[in-house]
């Protein structure tokens, strides 16, 4: 088995690295400790302890590792101690304490006893032939188990020791006899001794009669020794890990594949990236060898059980699988007692058994003959079609008829699955059979396919597309959707023509390809007479009006939309009527922001509702949510958002397009009312989304950019990975423009923002609403640099960055409403208004004390941070005009606000402004002088350099690795304007942000 990586990064295991550490610390204070570390192999206990060593050894602790190792039968008595005195004898410091105990000298072939020169290894075979003998050899024993105490007490006296023992379901019965005897009556039962001692062990490997297990429970119950599990990692650090091994882009369907197959474990996720370049599928070989040594342990019954049951699946019921395998009753259930023993499988509720390892199953599967795996295929599909029923059982028999080549079976049970997936409202299982369904198609003679209304080809790809659109997979449907167009041929009903047209274009909306889908929908709408009205005409329409004010064209989406509501009516399609009602209060602009257009955002909703229609009744929600928040009403915003997402989990569409935007408006709303923990938790619960939803994690990144989190910026190039996202490039640019402009990029703050509006802006050339708040973000790392300038007495270089804040704020006025393209926009646009215009008055002549007083009045509405930034402007105006005290009392305000929200770097920026203009007594950091311009961390930091630390040396003390400790020193450089670290300390105690530290002797 190939072990973990040691250079690679410790990830997800902060907690019990903190735990370790914890008795590490009090060993070192005299209170010997010990920790058995448990896991199964590849969780990650050889990278923990090695982390913690490292860590010892930076403290001044003596780190001794023994190693146990599977040698079957024939173990070698006392090895991991053996290996641990070979340590000892090669340290020039340490080996004369080996003359000091020569009962010990024993473990490495020397030293003497009672009855002249020997070795453990010579012990049993004596003690069988020479009974009489047992006496003196249990005192010769106790000797050495004493000696061996006496030796690591004597080397604890002169440094704090750290004895690592590793894999101790190895050890031999000697090595746990001695290990028992030094946490009992040894090391551990007497004061005084700065040791600790940490062992690990391989849960998964303990089966019942496993000879460890009684040791384990006795040494639990003694109070100096605890029992650490390391669990599978949770899903966001395995995503971590591997983003963190690679080193480099790794695309987001690579690692949700590895983080679902790998289960938390470390190793597992290591090789499947390492075989993520290569050609082959399926589990790794290097893997797969791993896991089969284990299988391979059991006899041949209980193999031939596991192999059958890993053509069943992860879980098996105990019946199906005994009519399975064909064995009598009494085999199957010794066999099943083998494995459940060996913890390859485990039993489950309902008389299942499932596999402990997902992976596992894959190596086993894998592992099997061609031939013997179609026939046990058959079987199951045979025993399976036995019982009936649908459902999962449908699946199964689709899946097991597909791999033992009964294709007329699969394509059957394919649908049956297809249709039980959308009755419990499950679009993406639906989609999966559907396509399954498809890929048979052609496959399956025509008479031996299913027969009945909608069951023909072009209807089975409709009815795929809406799944994959239910299910989040957008551009799925799209691709579906023309698959479908470009399989009707010339005399096809023009009733499905155009249906198949106008739900193209709906799918083609929701990507954004706003031309093809109107020319679609235009398609559509010809194909079929308006008169007599129809439903199919009224859906087309629908879409139609939709597309039609996506590019521009509102004259022609009001007609049609009247129109069509009153075919709707007349023909009592409620939820067409609904979905048209909802486009009419768009159309009308402004309207779902007051209180009629809400009224009617009702009444739409509760005819979706009527007629069953949930994703039409999503988009009432959605709308009824977002006017709400538009109007600057946000508390009234939540509870809509919150029933559209109940509603929408109900019906399984969690992953649809509006129920994915209402998750984002929910986290937004909560983000903008300063409710950030809330938020946070609220991403947290959320759940999965498909790559299609990146951009619900848009508050959570503004969150983070706001508490100064490095990681946040490249969260946001992420989201431009892959095809075009309309949310997903607003949230990108928002998050990247902020970031740029917080580190002061002005040029890369402009280019950001210009890319993004350009992105966002429709082919009829409307600007996007967001547009005023990219060029207020920009703008205000323009006026910083234009204000920069002017101080240096470059005039021309700050009349240059002046005039491109005169485009920035054009752009703003232009997209706020404040021209001929359209409407004003909510209290949100005219507040993102106010502070561009405040931030173009700072960059053309300076700070404006009125224009951020009216940026701060404008921000009232519930946006805390960004008031409390224009809060922080207009602290600092008022200081320009010698306003003092108002600008004091301001600055106590954005200081109090920004410890509350944690938002670190606006705290750093006031407390700043205070010490720059004595505008009262900022924070001290704990031992300086002075306000300092350093984060707490900082300052930490700032206190080991004058100390001479190196990074790695930083990083040991604080618990952070050296890159981090790299990172925290340049920070320092930059904000003290020194060129080295001794000029840095320099700095500090010149400027009272450090002040000597009491000598110390001895």
């Amino acid at each position: 088995m190939s072990q973990t990586d040691f250079t690679s990064p410790l990830v997800g295991r902060d907690r019990e690295l903190t735990r370790l550490l914890g008795a590490l610390e009090h060993a070192r204070a005299g209170e010997a400790r010990a920790v058995l570390v448990a896991g199964d192999a590849g969780v990650g206990k050889t990278r923990l302890l090695d982390e913690v060593a490292e860590r010892a050894t930076g403290r001044g602790v003596r780190v001794l590792t023994g190693h146990c190792v599977d040698l079957g039968d024939v173990g070698l008595p006392y090895l991991p101690f053996t290996e641990i005195l070979g340590r000892v004898a090669a340290d020039e410091h340490l080996a004369p304490r080996l003359a000091d105990h020569p009962a010990v000298e024993r473990l490495r072939g020397g030293g003497t006893d009672a009855r002249g020169p020997g070795t453990p290894g010579d012990e049993p075979r004596r003690d069988a032939v020479r009974g009489g003998d047992a006496a003196r050899d249990a005192d010769a024993r106790l000797r050495l188990f004493e000696g061996m105490a006496a030796l690591l007490a004597g080397l604890a006296e002169d440094a704090p020791l750290l004895l690592v023992l590793e894999d101790l379901h190895w050890a031999d019965q000697s090595s746990r006899d001695l290990l028992r005897f030094l946490l009992t009556r040894g090391t551990l039962g007497a004061p005084g001794h700065r040791l600790a001692v940490l062992a690990s062990y391989r849960s998964d490997d303990l089966h019942r009669r496993h000879p460890l297990r009684p040791l384990l429970a006795e040494l639990v119950r003694l109070p100096a020794v605890e029992r650490l599990e390391l669990r599978p990692m949770p899903d966001a650090e395995m995503a971590r890990l591997l983003r963190e091994l690679r080193g480099g882009p790794l695309p987001e369907t690579t690692v949700r594949g590895i983080v679902d197959r790998a289960e938390g474990n470390a190793f597992y996720a290591q090789e499947l990236l390492a075989a993520t370049d290569m050609a082959a599928s399926g589990v790794p070989s290097a893997l797969a060898d791993v896991l089969l040594i284990r299988v391979e342990q059991l006899p041949e019954t209980a193999q031939h059980v596991l192999r059958t049951a890993a053509v069943a699946g992860r879980r098996v019921e105990h019946d199906l699988l005994r009519e399975a395998v064909g064995l009598p009753e009494d085999a199957l259930e010794s066999a099943l007692r083998e494995a459940v023993g060996r913890q390859l499988l485990v039993p489950g509720e309902g008389d299942t058994y499932a596999f402990r390892h997902a992976l596992t199953r894959e190596a086993v599967y894998a592992d099997l003959l061609p031939g013997e795996r179609a026939r046990l295929h058959g079987t199951f599909a045979r025993l399976l079609a036995g019982r009936g029923g649908a459902g999962e059982s449908a699946a199964e028999r689709a899946h097991h008829s597909r791999e033992s080549h009964d294709l007329p079976a699969a394509l059957a049970a394919s649908l049956q699955a297809a249709d039980h997936a959308r009755r419990v409202g499950a679009p993406a299982e639906e989609l999966r059979h559907l396509e399954a369904a498809l890929d048979l198609w052609s496959a399956v003679e025509p008479a031996a396919r299913p027969t009945g209304e909608g069951t023909d080809r072009i209807s089975l790809t409709l009815r795929a597309s809406a799944a994959a659109a239910h299910a989040g997979e957008v551009h799925r449907a799209v691709a579906l959707t023309r698959a479908a167009l470009a399989g009707i041929g010339q005399d096809a009903d023009s009733e499905l023509a155009a249906r198949v047209r106008y739900t193209l274009a709906g799918n083609l909306l929701t990507v954004d390809n706003l031309t093809a889908a109107f020319a679609y929908s235009s398609e559509a709408l010809a194909l079929i007479p308006a008169e007599p009205p129809s439903r199919t005409w009224v859906w087309a329409a629908a879409t139609h009006v939709m597309a039609a004010r996506q590019v521009g064209e509102t004259g022609t989406a009001l007609r049609v939309a009247r129109r069509a509501l009153r075919a709707a009516e007349q023909l009592g399609v409620a939820d067409a009527q609904a979905d048209l009602l909802i486009s009419l209060v768009g159309l009308e602009g402004g309207a779902r922001r007051t209180a009629e257009g809400r009224e009617r955002l009702v009444e739409a909703r509760e005819l979706a509702r009527r007629a069953g229609n949930a994703p039409v009744e999503m988009r009432a929600l959605f709308h009824l949510a977002v006017g709400c928040f538009e109007a600057g009403a946000f508390e009234e915003s939540l509870p809509w958002a919150a029933e559209g997402l109940e509603r929408a989990r109900d019906a399984g569409l969690l992953s649809s397009p509006y129920p994915l935007e209402m998750r984002y408006l929910q986290q937004l709303v909560l983000y903008t009312l300063g409710r950030w923990e809330e938020c946070l938790r609220a991403a947290d619960g959320a759940g999965a989304v498909p790559a299609v939803g990146g951009f619900t994690a848009a508050p959570v990144l503004y969150v983070a950019l706001a508490r100064g989190d490095a990681w946040a910026a490249e969260r946001a190039r992420a989201l431009l990975d892959g095809p075009f996202e309309w949310m997903a490039t607003l949230v990108a640019g928002i998050a990247l423009t902020d970031a740029a402009a917080m580190r002061g990029d002005a040029e890369a703050a402009v280019e950001q923002a210009r890319a993004t509006t350009a992105a966002l802006t429709d082919e009829a050339g409307t600007v996007p609403d967001a547009a005023v708040r990219l060029a207020a973000l920009a703008l205000s790392a323009v006026a910083d640099r234009a204000a920069a300038l002017r101080h240096a007495g470059d005039a021309a270089g700050a009349e240059r960055w002046a005039r491109a804040a005169g485009q920035l704020v054009e752009t703003a006025r232009r997209a706020a409403g404040h021209s001929e393209a359209g409407p004003p926009q909510g209290p949100e646009g005219q507040a993102w208004l106010a502070r561009a215009e405040a931030e173009w008055i700072r960059a053309v002549s300076g700070p404006d004390a009125a224009a951020w007083e009216k940026a701060v009045a404008a921000f009232g509405y519930g946006d805390v941070y960004e008031q409390t930034r224009c809060r922080l402007r207009w602290a600092e105006a008022l200081l320009t005009e010698d306003r003092r005290a108002e600008a004091a009392e301001q600055a106590g305000v954005v200081r109090e606000t920004a410890v509350r929200l944690g938002a670190a770097p606006l705290r750093e920026r006031v407390e700043e402004l205070i010490r720059r203009g004595r505008l009262g007594d900022a924070p001290r950091a704990e031992g300086a002088g002075a306000a300092s311009p350093l984060t707490a961390r900082e300052q930490e930091v700032l206190r080991l350099l004058a100390r001479g630390r190196s990074n790695r040396q930083i990083g040991e003390e604080l618990f952070i690795t050296g890159k981090t400790a790299s990172v925290h020193v340049s920070n320092i450089l930059a904000k003290l304007g020194a060129a080295s670290r001794t000029e840095a300390v320099a700095i500090a105690y010149r400027d009272g942000l450090l002040t000597a530290e009491p000598s110390t002797s001895g």
